[in-house]
């Protein structure tokens, strides 16, 4: 379902308020191609998890670059990213991740973007959100993004920071550090179906052929587990449907107490969050109810 409001004056200088939800946050590429496309001038960016991602590749001018990346690389290649986190608290430590994406957008600090952003994480020690503003933009991305038990978290300053979503999958209050009275948030929590019926099979999409090794056949029966009836979650679904569970109640809470000018609204069962090798598709779902949502909002 799509929700829009727009009770002031219309203007085509917006602030973006990005959420979190894994995979699904991908959609948000199509959601600022969208809005570009109609006119809107993007004045800031505050990010939570992939939407930090999404949010500091387009901040540093690079969206389309992380959007061809994304679309292009397979789900072998994106296993091979994962470098497993042995003897950390997490499966991933992300550095290989990191160090790819790095390549794809570049290393700039975050003060020196040409859009204002904030990368939006949380201090596991205090149990705070944390605004991210300033130093290595990848240092905040990788922050925002350390999904716990997924992701180890990383030491910024002191602060074991961990996902954003935790405690703000959409951030709306960050956006007012721009001062912002027009803000447009993406909810990565839409209840709109789009489910599937086939479980995940993790193939080299070159060479047509099973993805070998342990990680490959591990993600293969996760996908296998995922596609069980409610009552047999596997591993990857528990982990999935309990952050969702956690994320929406919150977001819910965030959109009653600070309302958006207009909401974008994502299926949450357009994929799995571990699903990143669906880009395209995805993407494609941001594109969609971002011309749903504008057209309701009469923009």
């Amino acid at each position: 379902m799509t929700v829009a409001a727009a009770s002031e004056p219309q203007s085509a200088s917006i602030v973006l308020a990005l959420g979190g939800g894994g995979a699904r946050g991908l959609a948000q590429i199509g959601v600022i191609e969208v809005l570009l496309a109609r006119g809107m001038e993007i004045e800031a960016v505050a990010g939570t998890s992939c939407g930090a991602l999404v949010g500091g590749a387009f901040a540093a001018g690079k969206l389309d670059e992380l959007r061809d990346w994304m679309e292009r690389t397979s789900r072998r290649e994106m296993l091979r990213l994962l470098d497993p986190g042995l003897g950390r608290p997490a499966m991933f430590t992300g550095t290989r991740l990191v160090r790819a994406l790095r390549e794809v957008v570049g290393e700039p600090r975050i003060e020196d973007l040409p859009i204002d952003f904030t990368a939006v994480a949380v201090d596991l020690m205090r149990q705070r959100e944390v605004w991210l503003r300033r130093g290595d933009l990848w240092d905040a991305l990788r922050a925002s993004f350390a999904i716990p038990g997924i992701f180890t978290p990383l030491n910024i300053g002191g602060m074991e920071l961990v996902d954003g979503g935790l405690l703000a999958p959409l951030p709306i209050t960050a956006t007012r550090l721009a001062g912002a009275h027009r803000v447009v948030a993406v909810d990565i929590h839409g209840s709109t179906p789009q489910r599937r019926d086939e479980p995940v099979r993790v193939v080299d999409a070159e060479a047509g052929a099973p993805a070998v090794g342990l990680l490959g056949r591990w993600m293969d029966r996760l996908g296998e587990e995922a596609a069980k009836p409610v009552h047999r979650f596997g591993l990857m679904e528990v982990m999935s449907r309990a952050l969702d569970t956690m994320q929406e109640r919150i977001a819910r809470v965030q959109l009653a107490l600070e309302p958006p000018e207009l909401l974008i609204r994502i299926p949450r069962d357009a994929c799995q969050f571990y699903e990143f090798w669906r880009a395209s598709e995805l993407i494609d779902i941001g594109r969609r109810e971002a011309e749903k949502a504008l057209d309701a909002a009469g923009y």
